[in-house]
């Protein structure tokens, strides 16, 4: 697999920016709050891209409220919590999902959250991953809600990280805050916006404008628009029955509405992976 290894481990600073560690073939999905939907557009996209003929992961990073094997209907036997406490390295967690065909490293609900892991005990999980990622095309990493320093330290690692926003004012607010201190860190450049659960493609674009001339106004920044993804009863119904949305509504317009946004954020991955080339990344 081309284009699938990962940047040097020497981290360095360029213009008094930080430049992370990422991996070339990494998605985040990220959110500034919980109930917007992202684990089930992270499982969403994981499914598409497997459709597509790629090799996925998809990466629990909510250790604290981990729900992807929920939505999934599975009961792993090792997950990531067994990576943390130094029982089973990464590489070994990995389980497969067959109905999807992509595989999982799952979280554990109810134990204690990333975000109190000391940073050497991060940044070895995130050397982990980062060389896991290196055997598949797409890597998607479901982080916690939130701007807690784990989240900031996974979506670091991304090529793209896809930022999910209703149009609550709250979920918008919080993923103003989440592009703010990505802004800080010198990661804003690479969130684009997701509006979810949308009653139209004029009520998208508004809620996205709304955020847009916020970072505009107070940021100078312009964050892109990914996508949108429509309100479609069928995504509850697909939760509760915990089976994928393309397996139980395969013609769904939320799941086509995912389909368009995988294929343009595979061609902004592409322009960033020459982008990095020719940084020498």
């Amino acid at each position: 697999m081309s284009d699938t290894s990962v940047t040097s481990k020497t981290p360095s600073e360029k213009n008094g920016k930080p430049i992370f560690r990422r991996g070339k073939n990494i998605i985040a999905v990220a959110s500034g709050k919980g109930g917007v939907g992202k684990t089930w557009f992270s499982i969403t996209l994981a499914h598409t891209y497997a459709q597509m003929g790629h090799k996925v992961l998809l990466f629990d990073g909510d250790l604290g409220l981990a729900n992807v094997d929920v939505q999934l209907g599975l009961m792993p036997k090792r997950d990531l919590n067994d990576v943390i406490r130094g029982r089973l390295s990464m590489s070994k967690v990995i389980q497969p999902y067959e109905e999807g065909g992509f595989d999982i490293i799952a979280g554990r609900s109810g134990q204690a959250s990333l975000s109190a892991l000391p940073s050497q005990r991060l940044a070895l999980l995130r050397d982990q991953l980062l060389d896991v990622a290196s055997k598949y095309d797409v890597v998607l990493i479901d982080l916690g809600a939130g701007v807690d320093r784990t989240v900031r330290m996974l979506s670091s690692m991304a090529t793209r990280t896809l930022l999910i926003s209703t149009d609550e004012p709250t979920s918008l607010t919080d993923a103003y805050a989440f592009i703010k201190l990505g802004s800080a860190a010198g990661m804003s450049k690479y969130v684009s916006v997701v509006v979810n659960m949308v009653q139209g493609a004029m009520d998208g674009e508004k809620t996205y404008k709304t955020l847009l001339r916020a970072c505009e106004n107070f940021l100078r920044i312009k964050p892109p628009l990914a996508g949108i993804v429509h309100n479609d009863s069928r995504v509850k119904d697909c939760i509760r029955s915990q089976t994928p949305i393309l397996i139980r509504s395969p013609g769904a317009e939320a799941a086509m509405d995912v389909e368009k946004i995988a294929r343009q954020t595979m061609r902004d991955m592409a322009e960033e992976r020459k982008k990095m080339a020719a940084a020498g990344q």
